[in-house]
């Protein structure tokens, strides 16, 4: 049995209780509330203040290793503790440079990371110094204790400097500036760092902000790959510049014009990683008692897509508490979703009370569901449920053929749908077609083609699916012009195809392309193809019993 020490028993307390509960792991934690969230989960809960330097180093002879869940904590002590043989994980040094912002940004610039520019100021004329130097908007910023949108305030002109100022506490507060930057999207990655120096990082994915507090995040973030390659790149390179284990929560800027400047830094898990519960195959939680207590570092990699979506705080005290309660009660109606209630005793606005993930097929379902649960439409099993095959064809004329397809995967009990889209009466209803079908959720296309057989070809060049052809035959030359078509296509862009209007085993193909990730669908297939075995052997015993003259009659 391991033991583990929290420095505060929030709600990501709550959480790394939970998953502790799992991997024998006891978790005591330091929190001056009695009713924190951790407090109900955890082995132990020592009230205290995390302020108290007495308190934290009576409250360490207890453990086997020391975390945090916030960064903002007394690092003297943490120091002090270090120094007398406390296994603190990450180490002091980490947080004194995340705790102060602009120590932080000088370490990350230091280490070659790309930065919005930045500089500190003492003054008003500095602040008009870095005015003129970086223009407006001005991003001024808190060095420290600065979390959730707080600590940021914008100056969109030198007459707003002083109010930003102000808003901000004065510059007794300590404050630096920092270049606009013009981002697109807002990304996160979150990394994981082992005792041993191993390093992997979760799949990047992006952050939608309200009122400067995370609101919503979507997994994985819908960027280009060498925007995600080059997202986890910087992430890896600024958590492997700190010292010690755990997770660390790396949030960076998508420019317009590609670039991926880091953001800031938290060294333990994070708002942008929640959705990992459910989506990946070690969560965030998980993954940090790993790494802290020295255990093998697990699988960062996604099971499937994922939505998180934070409760906030409507409204102050019961009233808000309703509103929370609606909202999860229309988050149980939806297919996918799972309720994280953080169980705080006060209820104020803006406050994060729980959060809510939502996982499926691809991001387009899941965020039609996440609409459908804010927006607290009715959901039924037809719009919750997507297609994840698309049959398409030129003209209603293919649908004799076409239907084929149709009815192995209602067989199968796969969603579908099927429509008309001409590549040549209809193409820029085509493209569309086939450039949102992953996004939609589609995984599989099969497009039937005759005549000219362009339709397969010209959707395979859209869209990264895989595509299967049908050949239809037509009036002229039985098919046989569409078959070649398909095959003719040129390298770099395959389309899978079958026999001349044999839709049906365009269906059974598609099948088994989802039966690789599916094994639901792949029994279902094995099942289909024992079937056709024993439906071949009941044939077989039939002709042999009456002989063939009377088997015909028969049959």
């Amino acid at each position: 049995m391991q033991f583990l020490q929290v420095w505060r028993g929030g709600q990501l307390g709550r959480m790394l209780c939970q998953a502790a509960s799992v991997m024998a792991i006891k978790v005591m934690v330091l929190d001056p509330q009695e009713n924190c969230p951790a407090s109900s989960l955890s082995y132990h809960h020592m009230v205290g203040s995390f302020d108290d330097s007495t308190t934290v180093e009576e409250f360490a002879k207890r453990c086997g290793v020391l975390t945090v869940e916030i960064e903002h904590v007394d690092v003297a002590t943490l120091e002090k503790l270090e120094k007398q043989g406390v296994d603190c994980q990450p180490k002091a040094s980490t947080i004194r440079i995340i705790q102060d912002k602009y120590q932080q940004k000088v370490h990350f610039s230091q280490h070659g990371i790309p930065l919005p520019e930045f500089m500190l100021i003492d003054d008003l004329e500095g602040a008009k110094k870095a005015g003129e130097l970086f223009g407006y908007p001005l991003m001024i910023k808190s060095r420290r204790l600065a979390y959730d949108g707080r600590g940021n305030a914008v100056a969109k002109s030198e007459e707003e400097l002083p109010s930003a100022v102000d808003a901000l506490g004065g510059f007794d507060r300590g404050l630096y500036v920092e270049k606009w930057a013009p981002f697109v999207k807002e990304l996160a990655v979150i990394v994981v760092r082992g005792r041993d120096n191993s390093i992997k990082c979760y799949p990047v994915v992006e952050t939608v902000h309200r009122d400067n507090i995370c609101h919503i995040v979507k997994a994985p973030a819908n960027v280009k790959w060498k925007i995600r390659e080059r997202a986890a790149e910087v992430a890896f390179n600024a958590v492997n510049s700190l010292e010690g284990a755990g997770v660390f929560a790396v949030e960076l800027f998508l420019t317009s014009d590609g670039q991926i400047l880091l953001n800031e830094v938290a060294p333990r898990p994070h708002n942008s990683g929640h959705h990992t519960i459910e989506s990946c195959y070690t969560s965030q939680f998980e993954q940090h008692l790993r790494a802290v207590v020295g255990l093998p570092l697990g699988d960062p990699s996604m099971k499937t897509p994922a939505v998180m979506y934070n409760i906030l705080g409507e409204e102050e005290g019961e009233l808000g508490f309703r509103l929370a309660h609606l909202l999860i009660k229309r988050a149980l109606t939806i297919p996918g979703a799972t309720v994280h209630w953080y169980d705080k005793p006060e209820m104020r606005k803006q406050r994060k009370m729980g959060h809510i993930t939502i996982v499926g097929p691809s991001l387009g379902n899941i965020e039609s569901n996440l609409a459908m649960m804010v927006e607290g439409k009715r959901v039924d099993d037809k719009t919750a449920v997507a297609p994840r095959v698309g049959i398409i064809m030129g003209s209603d004329s293919d649908l004799p053929v076409m239907k084929s397809a149709a009815e192995i995967l209602e067989k199968f009990g796969v969603p579908h749908e099927v429509k008309i889209v001409s590549a040549h009466r209809t193409p820029e209803m085509m493209f569309s077609y086939a450039l949102s079908a992953h996004d939609r959720g589609i995984q599989v296309i099969i497009a039937g083609a005759g005549g000219a057989a362009h339709l397969p070809g010209m959707v395979a060049a859209c869209t990264p699916l895989p595509v299967i052809g049908v050949p239809v035959r037509a009036s002229s030359l039985d098919g046989l012009d569409s078959l070649l078509s398909i095959v003719q296509m040129p390298k770099g862009v395959p389309v899978a195809t079958i026999a001349i209007d044999n839709a049906t085993n365009a269906g059974l193909l598609a099948v088994r392309m989802l039966g690789v990730a599916n094994n639901d669908i792949l029994s279902r297939m094995s099942q289909y193809q024992e079937d056709q075995k024993e439906n071949v052997l009941m044939k077989g015993d039939k002709l042999e019993k009456h002989g063939w003259k009377s088997y015909l009659n028969i049959t």
